[in-house]
């Protein structure tokens, strides 16, 4: 099980979106984002890449902490 991700959820909640909001700008189902945010499971490399993009933050400051 990976560590919950405090800061995916910190800047999707900063930018007023839901998960479900994320997963649809970015082309997942909202599954992945929860799992992802509460440490059940990681993205994918690809997704962690788009995420970070979606947000302007380096994938190792949003995924590594």
């Amino acid at each position: 099980m990976a560590a919950p991700n405090t800061r995916l959820r910190e800047l999707r909640e900063a930018n007023g979106l839901t998960q479900a909001d994320l997963a649809q700008k970015i082309g997942v189902v909202q599954s992945a984002i929860s799992f992802a945010e509460n440490g059940e499971r990681e993205l994918r490399d690809d997704v962690k890449a788009v995420v970070a993009r979606f947000f302007g933050v380096s994938v190792d400051w949003l995924f590594f902490e």
